[in-house]
């Protein structure tokens, strides 16, 4: 069976497409980039804010991962259409080369974003969706899209993964290593009592897999770490476990918000708005539902994340 992974040369493809094969699957990866390390994967460069027409077949599954993210730095001034360009026109455009050849599977990696703020715990698949970002609108409005193609007769399974925390990709871990490895005062948005949920590159890949196996159910599935710890919690047992001499420091949630909105509007942004907003609140989401479905249970909890995350900042500092 052929999978062709739509950006496999991001961070979680290369765990999609290592699973894939290992698991026997044929795999194509299309990415507008090769992958940074060895792949087994067949390489096509392509790019999904041009026209392309790669040769499917209709037994071929399609992962969909390309996105534009807040990490690729897009300008301020035109993050609408920055997002939009990629995650609504690059999607649809796949949809249209996928249905051209009878092509009709496909897992679609959105996001959490989509719901904005939470209005009740645990974030089930029925509590509304709010983006109140660029990023998360874009991938709403892709989400859309693909339930209108489902109405066509596709299967299209979407998930919803929390933080996605794992080897090759440290994102704003990046900025709180730092502190830790110097010593330094770790500040917290608010008190850190608040449950902050994230999850493993591994523990995706492997929902992924199952979706599959599973004959790709059109539904969506939430994804995220079993029972997270609150932050301060979290954040106080890494600091042990890799031997730093950080100390916690609680603030004023609300003025540290708003002081982090004004770095952002002189461009000089430490986190972005859909980071900050909610990071002192409790934000859990609700995965019984994938794992009835799929019958999959996250393997790695918080605190492993972190550890081994850090473990490969330093590697990478150190220059192995």
């Amino acid at each position: 069976m052929r999978c062709v992974v739509v950006g496999g040369s991001g961070f979680l493809g290369g765990y999609v497409i290592d699973l894939l094969i290992q698991e026997g699957f044929e795999v194509f990866n299309l990415d507008i980039a090769p992958p940074k390390a060895n792949s087994q994967a067949k390489f096509f460069p392509i790019d999904l804010t041009q026209d392309f027409d790669f040769a499917l077949t209709p037994k071929d599954i399609i992962i969909h991962l390309a996105a534009r993210q807040y990490h690729q730095k897009p300008p301020r001034y035109k993050r609408k259409e920055y997002f939009d360009t990629l995650n609504v026109t690059g999607t649809e455009r796949l949809l249209q080369v996928m249905a051209r050849h009878g092509c009709y599977q496909m897992v679609y990696v959105s996001t959490d974003m989509v719901y904005g703020k939470p209005m009740y715990l645990p974030i089930d698949l029925m509590h509304p969706k709010n983006p109140f970002g660029f990023y998360g609108k874009s991938k709403l409005e892709s989400e859309r899209i693909s339930q209108s193609y489902r109405e066509k007769g596709f299967q299209i399974s979407i998930f919803r993964p929390r933080m996605i925390v794992g080897r090759g990709r440290f994102g704003i871990l990046s900025k709180l290593f730092a502190l830790m490895d110097k010593n330094l005062p770790v500040p917290l948005i608010g008190k850190g009592e608040n449950c902050y949920q994230m999850v493993s590159v591994l523990d995706c890949a492997q929902a992924i897999l199952l979706s599959i196996q599973k004959g790709l159910p059109n539904s969506e599935f939430n994804l995220g770490s079993a029972c997270p710890p609150p932050i301060k919690t979290l954040l106080a047992e890494l600091i042990k476990d890799i031997n730093s001499r950080s100390i916690l420091i609680p603030t004023h949630a609300y003025t540290l918000k708003k002081t982090l909105g004004f770095l952002g509007k002189l461009g000089l942004e430490l986190m972005y708005a859909e980071q900050y907003q909610i990071a002192d609140r409790e934000y859990i989401l609700d995965i019984s539902h994938t794992q009835a479905m799929l019958g999959w249970n996250p393997v790695y909890a918080d605190k492993d994340m972190l550890i081994e995350a850090y473990r490969e900042y330093k590697a990478q500092k150190s220059g192995r």
